[in-house]
C-alpha cells in the first residue's frame, strides 16, 4: 500500500500536489521534499562553497516555503518558485557574511553529471569528452571563482533548465538584464576554465557578445 501511494504521488502535478498538501496531506509534504530538495540543496551548495551550511539554507528554503505555500500561483511553476526562495535566503545569508570561495570535493562535482553545457553546448571537442572527470572537476573550479550572482545564473539556465522568463522571475532582474548576464556569466566561465587549460572548441566564438546584447544594453543596466 505505502509504494502504490508513493508511485501514485510521483505522477502528481505540482499544483495538485500543492493543494493535498493545504489540504493536510503529510504525503504530500513529503513529495514536494522529495522532488525538490537535490535541486535546491544543489544550486545552494555551489553558491555559499559550504556543505553544511547549504543544508541549513536548504532548511530554511523549504521551511519558509511551507509556511507561504498558500501564495504559490498554481499557474507558475513550484520549482522556480522554490528556487526563487532559495536564491534570496541564499544572497541574505552571502551579505551577512563574507565567504571564502573552497571548492568542492572533486569526487562531488563528478557524481553530478555532465556539465559541458554550461560553457558551450556541444562544444567540447570529440578527444576531450573522454576527460569527463577531469573536465567537471575543472568546470566546478572555475565556477569557484565566478561572482555568486553569475555561478547562479549558469546553473539555473543550463543545469535546472530554467526558461529566461523563469529566470528573470527568480533573479527579480528585467528579461534583457538576464539575457545580458547570462552571456557575460558565459563569457567569463569560458575564460576561467582557458585559465585552467579546459577551453572548449569555439571558446573564441562563444565569448563574442551579440549586437542584440549590445543593443539592449543601451536600454538597460546589466548589472
Amino acid at each position: 500500500m505505502r509504494r502504490s501511494a508513493t508511485r501514485e504521488t510521483a505522477t502528481i502535478r505540482d499544483a495538485e500536489l500543492v493543494r493535498r498538501a493545504l489540504a493536510g496531506s503529510g504525503e504530500a509534504y513529503r513529495e514536494i521534499v522529495r522532488r525538490f530538495e537535490r535541486p535546491v540543496m544543489s544550486l545552494i551548495v555551489r553558491m555559499v562553497r559550504d556543505p553544511a551550511t547549504a543544508e541549513d539554507l536548504a532548511q530554511e528554503t523549504f521551511v519558509k516555503a511551507f509556511r507561504n505555500l498558500r501564495r504559490y500561483d498554481p499557474r507558475r511553476k513550484l520549482a522556480s518558485w522554490l528556487f526563487k526562495i532559495a536564491h534570496n535566503a541564499t544572497l541574505d545569508h552571502l551579505r551577512k557574511k563574507s565567504l571564502d570561495t573552497v571548492p568542492l570535493e572533486p569526487a562531488d562535482a563528478a557524481g553530478e553529471g555532465s556539465w559541458e553545457v554550461l560553457s558551450a553546448p556541444a562544444a567540447w571537442a570529440p578527444d576531450r569528452r573522454a576527460e569527463s572527470a577531469e573536465l567537471l572537476a575543472g568546470l566546478d573550479r572555475a565556477l569557484a571563482r565566478m561572482r555568486p550572482n553569475y555561478r547562479e545564473i549558469l546553473l539555473l539556465r543550463f543545469r535546472e533548465g530554467l526558461a529566461y522568463r523563469d529566470l528573470a522571475e527568480v533573479m527579480e532582474l528585467p528579461m534583457g538584464t538576464v539575457k545580458i548576464q547570462l552571456h557575460r556569466a558565459r563569457k567569463q566561465l569560458l575564460h576561467e576554465l582557458e585559465k585552467l587549460g579546459l577551453a572548449p572548441a569555439g571558446a573564441e566564438a562563444a565569448k563574442q557578445e551579440p549586437a542584440t546584447s549590445r543593443r539592449v544594453a543601451t536600454k538597460e543596466s546589466p548589472e
